[in-house]
């Protein structure tokens, strides 16, 4: 099977503070399936380390302010055309981030509140037809590698 695999979860420093988020689930994967690494915000253009940024009313806005919803749209976009090039099957993203997160994000506050909904690039991949998890949703997706499931998307 090949994977998009969210280049933090293996960890690259990649994420908005220079750092990676490494996820030892994940890193197993490359042992027994192909693994496409991509961070969509750098593939978007903004830089690392960056301003925190979350989404809300369907914008994506850092801390500072600023609307880089056009970046994060733009990294979605190049996501997509990799796992196309690489004909992944399923993605497996960072949890909560407001380009990779699936099922819950956070909500635009600053908190630390989470609220129902995905990243950009996690939808757009599942407007895509791949079948995409959170790093955190990994019961669903070890029935999905098992065939117990077709996979989700929401």
């Amino acid at each position: 099977m090949k994977i998009l695999v969210s280049a933090c979860l293996l960890g690259l420093d990649c994420r908005y503070s220079a750092t990676g988020h490494e996820d030892p689930r994940v890193m197993a994967l490359i042992e027994k399936h192909d693994v496409v690494p991509a961070c969509p915000e750098q593939l978007g253009g903004l830089p690392t380390p960056r301003s925190p940024a979350e989404r809300l009313d369907g914008r994506v806005m850092n801390r500072k302010g600023m609307d880089v919803t056009a970046e994060f749209i733009k990294g979605a976009e190049e996501t997509l055309k990799l796992a196309r090039l690489f004909r992944c099957d399923a993605a497996i993203l960072k949890s909560r981030s407001p380009s990779c997160g699936f099922g819950s994000i956070y909500d635009g506050t600053f908190t630390g509140r989470l609220t129902e909904g995905s990243g950009i690039t996690a939808e757009r991949l599942c407007q895509a037809g791949l079948r995409v998890f959170a790093e955190d949703q990994w019961e669903q997706w070890v029935d999905y590698e098992g065939g117990m499931t077709d996979g989700q998307c929401k």
